[in-house]
């Protein structure tokens, strides 16, 4: 079905068309109304609506993830575009439309990227990092296959871990040529295990679209999560101390900073490269997905996640 993208709707645009509802809550406004507050989404972006004749019977089958049609004109916020919603329904099996084709998902398949991840633990070959790593993935690997990295922010898409993940195996291969002193043992282990326990930490349906945060995400977080997994699998393989603790090491301190949830920063090359290759992989993806609805020679609007930079679109000759 053909209808037109968010990322193209100008203000004082008109559009009708089915999209997916990523957020719905409801607010007051300075007159002490309701009104309705959500994000809606196609395959290729996201847009802010409002509805302001909110009225709580008319909508209370309304939530995130699901379909629904809607009319509405685009206006133009704080030099942000959002949608004026005047109509909206929820669609039903009779449309022409499937939720599939309003998730964004990873540009390569699960099954794919999981043949590559398992070449990258049969190339580590000291046996205790192994099994912990085999161990690990065994554990999550059904939800590996289809959860995403984060519920909003960078691989927010479906198998969105596991793109980011076979992404850093690549950049850690790639550097560990350039410098020769980092064993790639530890760097393969830690990249595939650092963010694994997000699929503990998040709950999220196959369509790789997550609700909320678990009991455990909320109070512990993938940062305690991960070192527990592993002492789990350690005992289970008979790994060492050594190999646990260290491995334990690069995922307390792979967000680097205290304030973004690090315990410790790395002390050893592996647990610094380690957070590199993240904030690398997860940089590019902030400025591929803010880039990919931009014309060349033209800016982005404000990116939150990049200190609110506008960023530029090259042209290409």
């Amino acid at each position: 079905m053909e209808q037109k993208k968010l990322s193209d709707l100008l203000a004082g645009d008109s559009f009708e068309g089915f999209v997916l509802i990523r957020s719905f809550s409801v607010k007051t406004g300075q007159t002490g109304k309701n009104y309705a507050d959500l994000t809606v989404a196609d395959a290729f972006s996201e847009l802010n609506g409002k509805i302001w004749n909110y009225n709580e019977e008319q909508f209370k089958d309304f939530k995130p993830h699901i379909l629904v049609k809607i009319r509405g004109s685009v206006v133009s916020w704080m030099n942000t575009m959002q949608l004026k919603i005047e109509r909206i329904r929820l669609a039903t099996e009779d449309d022409p439309v499937s939720i599939k084709d309003f998730v964004p998902a990873a540009p390569k398949s699960s099954e794919e990227m999981f043949d590559v991840l398992k070449s990258y633990i049969n190339r580590i070959n000291k046996q205790d990092i192994k099994d912990i790593v085999t161990y690990a993935v065994k554990l999550r690997k059904e939800k590996l296959l289809y959860y995403p990295a984060a519920q909003a922010n960078h691989h927010s898409i479906r198998s969105g871990l596991l793109y980011h993940t076979t992404t850093m195996l690549a950049a850690a291969d790639a550097l560990s040529k350039i410098y020769t002193d980092l064993n790639t043992d530890w760097l393969f282990a830690g990249v595939i295990l650092h963010d694994l326990e997000k699929t503990e930490e998040m709950d999220s349906s196959e369509l790789g679209l997550v609700s909320d945060y678990t009991k455990k995400g909320l109070l512990l977080g993938h940062i305690v999560q991960g070192p527990l997994v592993i002492q789990e699998a350690a005992k289970a393989v008979g790994a060492s101390d050594e190999t646990t603790v260290l491995l334990q090491h690069m995922l307390v301190s792979h967000h680097y900073e205290p304030e973004f949830g690090a315990i410790k920063r790395p002390m050893f090359p592996e647990a610094e490269m380690l957070h590199y290759l993240d904030m690398i992989d997860a940089r590019m993806y902030d400025f591929r997905k803010a880039l990919s609805e931009v014309n060349e020679g033209g800016f982005s609007e404000k990116q939150w996640l990049l200190n609110n930079r506008r960023l530029y679109k090259k042209t290409e000759d």
